[in-house]
């Protein structure tokens, strides 16, 4: 019985070996054309796949839009998929992984599945892509020199000396195209030349040496920092002014003193405080100015603006130069008027439109009087002279004197020499053309009512605009 019993269980046993075995084989067979259980590749489930199939769907999920290629200088160049005629196939890649997978041991699989990333494999016109790279501008240029020809020299631009150095990161053309064309087969979108170690720098002769060092003296001497505070206009002493300070010999090269350290050339800082004060000085320059009619009118002469002390700034810019100082710095001046800069009249003005005989004072640029006026009489030569004066003075009871006259006044504010503005108890009628025939000697007669408002208002040094 027991013998029977055996013998059944091990023909049990048997079949069951054998229709393991069988299935095992017949699953081992199955994968050897298709991918092992658990396979996952670029995201897609594979498992009992062909690779036309997976292929397939593994095309239709990559794109290539093409590659742009990014030198040192932070140049780029776009070069499409299509232009190079980029095709891709995925078939390559999986044969390769199916053929390294093992249909014997897909059991293994069943404990340890396997997410893989490919690559497809990738065809151009190579000759297409080299006729595109030819035509880069910064691929062309680096093969535009031979080693050679590279030098190092001091060039003199707008913005002062500068370093013409061609022997540091020299672009080799042969390493920029194997890496281009190495990324396009990895399907790259970006090429980053330097990263790729395409740049290389070059060996120096003993002159370039020299040519080096000497760079290290002149820029340092054009390494000032002052900057001139002009009004609301900042005037940076830089590169581009201090360039033309350096001596020069005769033959162009640098001129130095026995220490080896370049020569300040003479009058240097005299020429360029000169050609500050030249652009910025305003006593009795000419003037636009936005007028109430409604006009714009120049304007010439006057006592009124800014007259820099230049024997005072081209002490001080020496001794800051020489020093190495770095500061923002307001110049001095001989003659200082209300603002600085090129637009000194400002906001807070007395306008004086002697061709109107009216009379204005803005303060922070808002009307605040307004009155007709009587001028110099003109048929007697006596107008009143155009330009922008100040109220240098002001006075209460003066008695104004002139050849046949003295006239006693409550309010007197001179503006230029013996020409002022003033009350007139003598005229009861302002403005129209009474200055034509019935003027004063060169006053600005103004209502005594205005003139008391105003002369609360108007402060010593207050520009006085006037014209006609």
């Amino acid at each position: 019985m027991r013998k029977r019993f055996i013998k059944h269980f091990l023909i049990i046993l048997g079949i069951i070996m054998v229709s393991l075995m069988g299935t095992y084989i017949g699953l081992a067979i199955y994968y050897h054309n298709a991918f092992a259980y658990g396979t996952w590749i670029n995201g897609v489930y594979c498992t009992g796949r062909s690779i036309d199939d997976v292929n397939e769907e593994l095309a239709k999920g990559f794109s290539y839009s093409g590659i742009v290629i990014h030198d040192i200088d932070g140049n780029s160049w776009q070069i499409s998929a299509q232009d190079i005629g980029y095709r891709y196939d995925f078939a390559g890649a999986l044969e390769i992984y199916l053929q390294q997978q093992n249909a014997w041991v897909w059991i293994d699989s069943l404990f340890h599945g396997e997410n893989t990333e490919l690559m497809p494999v990738v065809s151009y016109d190579r000759q297409a892509l080299e006729d595109i790279l030819s035509r880069i501008p910064f691929l062309s240029d680096a093969g535009a020199q031979t080693d050679d020809e590279r030098r190092i020299s001091i060039i003199k631009t707008r913005q002062g000396y500068e370093l013409l150095n061609e022997r540091t990161d020299v672009l080799s053309l042969a390493e920029a195209e194997a890496a281009i064309l190495r990324a396009v087969e990895e399907s790259r979108t970006d090429v980053f030349l330097e990263e790729e170690g395409c740049y290389h720098d070059l060996e120096l002769s003993a002159q370039m040496e020299d040519t080096l060092k000497l760079w290290e003296k002149v820029s340092k001497f054009q390494q000032c920092g002052i900057i001139y505070q002009m009004g609301e206009e900042q005037i940076p002493v830089d590169a581009s002014v201090v360039c033309e300070w350096i001596e020069l010999q005769e033959d162009g090269s640098f001129a130095q003193d026995e220490q080896g350290n370049l020569k300040l050339r003479e009058n240097a800082v005299e020429e360029f405080i000169d050609t500050l004060a030249e652009e910025y000085d305003t006593v009795g320059v000419s003037r636009r100015f936005e007028a109430t009619r409604g006009e714009t009118v120049t304007i010439e002469g006057g006592i009124y603006g800014n007259k820099l002390d230049k024997k005072a700034e081209i002490t001080y810019l020496t001794d800051a130069f020489l020093s190495g100082r770095k500061e923002v710095h307001e110049p001095a001046y001989t003659q200082k008027a209300w603002k600085q800069g090129k637009d000194d009249i400002g906001d807070t003005y007395v306008e004086v439109d002697m061709g109107e005989q009216m009379m204005y004072y803005y303060a922070d640029g808002i009307l605040k009087l307004e009155t007709p006026v009587v001028t110099g009489n003109t048929s007697r030569r006596m107008g009143t002279p155009s330009g922008v004066n100040y109220v240098y003075l002001k006075q209460k009871n003066r008695v104004l004197r002139g050849p046949g006259y003295a006239s006693p006044v409550d309010f007197w504010m001179p503006v230029k020499g013996g020409i002022g503005i003033h009350d007139a108890s003598w005229r009861n009628r302002y403005g129209g053309t009474i200055y034509q025939t019935n003027g004063s000697h060169g006053c600005i007669n103004t209502p005594r009512d205005v003139m008391v408002e105003l002369y609360d208002s108007v402060e010593v040094g207050t520009p006085v605009v006037m014209f006609y």
